[in-house]
């Protein structure tokens, strides 16, 4: 019988059913119960994930604070990946201590809008008006809780410029154009990259590509979407003569060197829903380690690393008989709603604030590579 089996093979059972079966069969023995209230066990991952993945919430997800026997720490990672409308005007959100609902915010949420809590408040308060904002303002033009919102340039000298443009007429495709005009390069074809997305918000690239002068050359925008050393094809080659398979129910184990070919390697951070072919290579590369906090969406769930799958375009440059990014690299944030194209109309509902707090954040490796951080326009003399 089912219940004489170890219990992490029950618990490993238990994670492949629905929720509402997994409720079901949680009641039906203590045995049962026990396990599915376990908090190392936790077999209501595998399911709440599925749920997160799919879009389409079950009913059941909607109440799961209420029932006890769901360990508490799941809903960090449902309130760090769900839908914002979903978590404001359909589920039951828990009672959580204050590190707790910090842990949220910082998993969901750039850095840069911490500075929408204010001294003093918890940070409930601020994960819910954060999201809050974001629901508001993908659903209308809206703009008085942001009047300004900031956009990054990443120049070729080396420079980083944080600038700043009213956000009720934000369009990014006019101030890149308007860039375009000042650096002689409007002959040049817009080429836009999905650098990675979060929850509630992409990050993208705007830029040109030529075949470069070494005085146009801007190596910082190839090394910023291309990690210098990351290279795709050789993560995809190794992973397919390896056959290493990452899962996301099992918990970090850490880095073996010795037996990195041959080791089933996981990530701690949710997000990585399905299965993925590819290999870790932080003993090669020492100084890149996966984004955690925010976490990426499922489609960016390597990020620093290439996530295979399709959705992942930073690499596209290279395909592209030889040519290379020239000029300044505009960064901006979008908001993911349910547009399909990258940038559709004014925008007045599709941006938010892209800093450098958040630049860095993304991309730790390029402070090293940024020579100055301009508050402003110009060349900061």
């Amino acid at each position: 019988m089912i219940i004489e089996l170890p219990v992490e093979l029950i618990a490993h059972i238990l994670t492949l059913l629905d929720l509402a079966s997994l409720i079901t069969v949680s009641y039906l023995s203590r045995r049962l119960h026990s396990i599915a209230s376990d908090s190392s066990l936790n077999p209501w991952r595998g399911p709440i994930l599925r749920n997160l993945q799919d879009g389409a919430y079950e009913p059941s997800l909607k109440t799961l604070c209420v029932r006890y026997i769901v360990p508490r720490q799941n809903w960090i990672e449902i309130l760090s990946l769900a839908r914002s409308d979903f978590l404001l005007f359909e589920a039951t959100l828990p009672n959580l201590k204050c590190y707790e609902w910090e842990e949220c915010f910082r998993r969901r949420f750039l850095p840069g809008w911490r500075r929408w809590k204010k001294e003093g408040s918890q940070w409930r308060e601020a994960f819910m008006k954060a999201l809050h904002r974001v629901w508001h303002r993908s659903h209308t033009s809206c703009t008085s809780d942001e009047a300004w919102t900031k956009y990054v340039v990443l120049n070729r000298n080396g420079s980083i410029n944080e600038l700043e443009a009213s956000s009720r007429n934000f369009n990014p495709r006019t101030i890149f154009n308007e860039m375009k005009h000042q650096n002689n390069l409007t002959h040049l074809e817009t080429r836009i990259r999905l650098v990675v997305e979060f929850a509630d918000v992409r990050i993208l690239a705007f830029g040109v590509l030529n075949k470069a002068r070494t005085m146009f050359l801007n190596s910082n925008a190839h090394a910023f979407l291309h990690p210098p050393g990351i290279e795709k094809e050789i993560l995809l080659n190794a992973s397919r003569e390896t056959g290493t398979s990452i899962g996301s129910s099992d918990k970090n184990q850490g880095l073996d060197v010795k037996n990195i070919y041959s080791r089933r390697l996981s990530w701690v951070f949710p997000s990585a829903v399905t299965y993925v072919s590819v290999i870790e290579f932080w003993s090669v590369f020492p100084k890149y380690s996966r984004l955690t906090h925010p976490i990426p969406s499922s489609s960016h769930t390597l990020y620093p690393f290439h996530t295979p799958g399709g959705r992942d375009k930073r690499w596209i440059e290279l395909e592209e008989d030889g040519l290379q990014w020239v000029g300044g690299l505009m960064l901006t944030t979008q908001l993911v709603g349910s547009h399909l194209d990258l940038v559709v109309g004014m925008g007045r509902n599709q941006y938010a604030s892209f800093c450098w707090d958040d630049f860095r954040t993304i991309a730790p490796w390029m402070e090293e590579k940024v020579t100055k951080i301009i508050f402003g326009p110009g060349l900061g003399n």
